[in-house]
């Protein structure tokens, strides 16, 4: 095998999610991300949704789940959306706190400590682990990062 790739430039592209109420989901979603119902597959045995922003694709949803997000099983760790401000965080968080949803740190937390970046890690309705952080702005003096060793966005 060959030690170069054909591949010249890369970036993450859109990022699927299996959900149990597709409604539900949406509603979270574009309240919380801003983000618009692009598509949405309305057969009773394929039932999904295309969220975009700004022209771009951003999450699909498929309603073909049962049960809540197994974070013991091989899989997506967590979603991670980033954010210009720390203000913009924020206000994420008070929106989310708004609709009831589970976090797993208090308040906006470092990502390592020292750091200027960080976020806010909580919980979609089915449980599903999202992040939405800066790069800067956060003061480590206001708030120590939750784990040492290791990065706050593992959810440790």
């Amino acid at each position: 095998m060959s030690s170069t790739t054909a591949i010249r430039t890369l970036q993450t592209g859109h990022v699927g999610l299996n959900v149990t109420d597709l409604a539900r989901s949406i509603d979270f979603y574009r309240a919380v991300l801003g983000l618009q119902v692009t598509h949405e597959g309305t057969d009773p045995d394929r039932r999904f949704a295309l969220l975009g922003r700004d022209g771009r694709l951003v999450v699909t949803l498929w309603q073909q789940s049962t049960g809540g997000f197994a974070t013991a099983n091989p899989g997506l760790h967590h979603l991670s959306f980033e954010v210009e401000s720390l203000d913009e965080v924020r206000a994420t968080e008070r929106l989310l706190r708004d609709l009831g949803a589970g976090f797993a740190y208090d308040g906006v937390v470092p990502h390592n400590e020292g750091s200027a970046s960080g976020g806010i890690f909580f919980t979609d309705p089915d449980g599903i682990r999202l992040e939405v952080y800066t790069r800067t702005g956060v003061d480590a003096t206001e708030a120590s990062a939750p784990t040492t060793g290791a990065p706050t966005c593992g959810f440790f």
